[in-house]
C-alpha cells in the first residue's frame, strides 16, 4: 500500500536538539586522582637521586650495552622464524589422517608447553652431559663419518636458540592449528573437488585465509620472546640482560643498569606493537582482496588444468 503525500498538509519544524551529557562528577574525581598519582610518581622517579641518571644516560647508549641489544634481537628472530617453520609443521601433523603423525604432534606439543622454559635452556646449555659428542654416520653404534665434540657445538647462544625456537614451535602449532580451523570448511571441500592436491589446498587455499586468525597472536608472541630472551641470561648468553649483569658487577650500579635493560626493552617492543598494529590492519583491509586471490588460484584448476 502506497501512501501519498498530502500537498495541502504543513510540516511542522524541525525542532534544534538540545542534548546534554548527565555531569558525571565520579568520572572527573577518579580522572583527578589517577593523574595526581601519575604525577607524583614521575617525580619521585626522577629526583630520586639513588637512581644515578647520570649513569643511566651514560650506559645506555654503551657498546657493550648495544651489543647485547643486537643479540636479543637475532635471538627473537631466529626463534620466531623457526619456532613458526615447527608450528606449522605440527599444526598440519595433527590435522592429518594419519595416527602416527598426530600422535607425534601432541607429545610434541604436550611436552614443550608442560615443561618450563627455563629449564629447557638449562637441559640445552648441559646436553653434553647426556651426549658427549653428535655425529653423522651409520645408527646404533656404528661408524661415525663426521663428529663433534657437544661442548664445542652447543655454545650459549645455540643452546639459548634451540631452547626458545623448539618451545616456541609448540605454542605456534596451537595457534596455526586454531588459524587453519578458522577456515570455512567449504573452501576445502571445493578445492578437492576441482583436483586439488592436499598440499596444494593447504598452500593456496587455507593458509592464506587462516593468516588473519595467526597475525595477532604470532605478533604477541613475538612481542613476548623479546621479553623471553632474558631468561637466556641463566645460561650466560650474551644478550641484554646478561651484558647488563657483567657490567653492574663491575661498576656496582645494579639498578642503573637494570633500569637501562629495561629501557632497551619498552624500546624494542613499542617498535614491534606499532610494527604489529600495520600488519594486522594490513591484512584487515586486504580481506575482501583474499577472497579474490583465492577464487583466482581457483580458476586454472576450474579449467582443468589440474
Amino acid at each position: 500500500m502506497e501512501v501519498t503525500k498530502d500537498p495541502g498538509a504543513v510540516e511542522a519544524p524541525e525542532l534544534p536538539i538540545d542534548a546534554v551529557r548527565p555531569p558525571r562528577p565520579g568520572r572527573w574525581i577518579v580522572a583527578t586522582a589517577a593523574g595526581a598519582v601519575l604525577v607524583w610518581l614521575a617525580y619521585t622517579v626522577i629526583v630520586n637521586e639513588n637512581l644515578h641518571w647520570d649513569v643511566i644516560a651514560e650506559y645506555l647508549t654503551d657498546g657493550r650495552v648495544l651489543g647485547g641489544l643486537w643479540v636479543t634481537i637475532q635471538l627473537t628472530v631466529l626463534s620466531m622464524v623457526i619456532g613458526l617453520a615447527l608450528g606449522v609443521l605440527a599444526a598440519v601433523m595433527q590435522l592429518s589422517g594419519s595416527p602416527v603423525l598426530r600422535g607425534a604432534s601432541g607429545l610434541y606439543t604436550w611436552f614443550f608447553r608442560g615443561t618450563p622454559l627455563l629449564v629447557q635452556l638449562i637441559f640445552w646449555f648441559n646436553i653434553g652431559l647426556v651426549f658427549p659428542t653428535f655425529g653423522i654416520g651409520v645408527p646404533f653404534d656404528g661408524p661415525k663419518l663426521v663428529e663433534w665434540q657437544a661442548n664445542e657445538l652447543i655454545t650459549p647462544f645455540t643452546a639459548a636458540l634451540l631452547g626458545l625456537a623448539i618451545n616456541e614451535g609448540a605454542y605456534m602449532a596451537e595457534i596455526v592449528r586454531a588459524g587453519i580451523r578458522s577456515v570455512d570448511p567449504g573452501q576445502r571441500e571445493a578445492a578437492e573437488a576441482i583436483g586439488m592436491s592436499h598440499r596444494q589446498v593447504l598452500r593456496r587455499v587455507v593458509l592464506p585465509q587462516a593468516m588473519r586468525v595467526i597475525i595477532p597472536p604470532t605478533g604477541n608472541q613475538f612481542i613476548s620472546m623479546l621479553k623471553t630472551t632474558s631468561m637466556v641470561s641463566v645460561i650466560a648468553g650474551a644478550e641484554l640482560l646478561t651484558v647488563s649483569q657483567r657490567i653492574y658487577l663491575g661498576n656496582f650500579e645494579v639498578i642503573a643498569m637494570l633500569i637501562v635493560a629495561s629501557i632497551w626493552y619498552i624500546v624494542l617492543t613499542t617498535v614491534a606493537s606499532v610494527g604489529q598494529h600495520f600488519v594486522e590492519k594490513r591484512f584487515e583491509r586486504g580481506h575482501h582482496a583474499l577472497q579474490v586471490r583465492v577464487r583466482r588460484n581457483l580458476r586454472p584448476f576450474s579449467r582443468g588444468n589440474v
